[in-house]
């Protein structure tokens, strides 16, 4: 009988290759670290963000239909994170247009720093006031005058006022000549009104006594401008400086200090004010043939061409 052989069992090995030298932990580190990084990013937003304007978020992620339809903190309302709609599209409230945000801004800092300015000339008209009713009081001359210089504050300005009185009239009788202790008034004035940088104004008044004439040729309006003039000069020859004034006007008996009696003495005065910046601006552009209601409308017009002009 012949021997049997063993079977010959042949192991064959599957070697699989890539090992440590495979990318796939690669695509999951970098999953990683952007979840890491929004995480960071969430909570530093929630760090920085207003209690209501969390609300709001909270309230649009839970209902964010109603929200939407309906309107709310989360939304577009004013309240809102993200500015924009409203109520409804027919709602002009917390609807916020391009470039409107800027100009609201600007427009409010001018106003602003307008009123500062404003606050600040009325101050140092204050002081003005101060100082000339000081210097009244120190000088003998024009402290025997003093019931003839008055002196307020206006909208306008600072006006001081050089009023007749029945025995001690500025002029002479029905004339432009000033009394020589009118002269010395007018010229301590100009001293102390050419430490300021205001322009002047100045206007001249009579009482209603009419001339003989009833009118024709040389009348209280020609006699009221003579004297403005002539105080002019002699504001100049006390040492102010003649560009300083802006309008010398003759009123007559049109603007009466004492209304209800025209004829009283103290209605021939001469006034002189002191102008703040917006009475200045308001006297150039009339000289200049600019009105107030033209200025608006030039200012409306620039603004509409701003909001029309699409984004750059």
């Amino acid at each position: 009988m012949s021997e049997q052989k063993a079977p010959i069992i042949v192991k064959r090995i599957k070697k699989v290759s890539g090992g440590h030298h495979g990318g796939a932990w690669k695509i999951a580190y970098a999953d990683f670290v952007t979840a890491m990084m929004a995480f960071f990013l969430l909570m530093w937003l929630l760090g920085s963000t207003a209690k209501g304007d969390l609300n709001g978020i909270a309230e649009y992620f839970k209902t964010p239909l109603k929200v939407a339809m309906q309107g709310g903190s989360g939304s577009g309302d004013s309240s809102s994170v993200i500015k924009g709609g409203g109520m409804d599209l027919s709602r002009k409230t917390g609807q916020v247009k391009k470039g409107e945000s800027d100009t609201k801004k600007k427009s409010y800092n001018l106003e602003a720093a307008k009123a500062e300015l404003e606050r600040v000339e009325a101050e140092k008209l204050k002081m003005l006031k101060g100082r000339l009713e000081a210097e009244i009081d120190a000088n003998p001359t024009l402290k025997q005058f003093k019931r003839q210089l008055l002196l307020d504050i206006t909208t306008e300005g600072l006006r001081i006022q050089i009023v007749d009185e029945q025995n001690r009239p500025m002029f002479n009788l029905a004339g432009a000549e000033l009394q020589p202790y009118t002269k010395v008034i007018l010229r301590e004035i100009g001293k102390v009104l050419n430490d300021v940088q205001n322009r002047i104004s100045l206007s001249g008044h009579t009482d209603a006594t009419p001339y003989s004439n009833q009118g024709r040729g040389y009348s209280n309006w020609e006699l009221s401008a003579d004297r403005a003039n002539a105080s002019r000069r002699e504001l100049v020859a006390g040492g102010m400086d003649e560009a300083k004034m802006l309008r010398v006007v003759g009123l007559a008996s049109s603007v009466a200090f004492n209304q209800a009696e025209p004829f009283d003495p103290v209605n021939r005065r001469i006034s002189i004010i002191v102008m703040n910046k917006r009475t200045e601006d308001a006297v150039t552009k009339e000289a200049s043939g600019v009105s107030i209601a033209d200025e608006a409308a030039v200012r409306d017009s620039v603004t509409q061409a701003h909001d029309a002009t699409p984004a750059q």
